[in-house]
């Protein structure tokens, strides 16, 4: 995937925070899948991935509806935000 900057981290954590906690692990797991595929998409092809766009985290995110962004007085938003850091971490 492209290099991570805040807007994308802040949007997989949008995207996490609309479906239900016990799903958003698998949800981040995928929307990082996606994003490493389309990387890879645009490296050899030089055209972007017709469902996962550039090979960033955004790009990947925005496949899913996203939420509106909260503050981070927002615990549930807090705790999307903290697991892509996360999953960030162990790459």
């Amino acid at each position: 995937m492209r290099p991570v900057l805040h807007g994308d981290v802040t949007s997989v954590a949008r995207a996490l925070l609309l479906v239900d906690e016990d799903a958003r692990d698998g949800l981040c797991q995928r929307i990082f899948v996606q994003a490493d595929q389309a990387e890879e998409h645009v490296r050899l092809s030089g055209r972007l991935h017709s469902s996962y766009g550039n090979g960033s985290l955004m790009a990947a995110a925005r496949c899913y509806n996203l939420a509106d962004e909260p503050s981070f007085d927002n615990t549930e938003y807090c705790r999307c935000f903290a697991l892509v850091l996360h999953r960030l971490m162990r790459r």
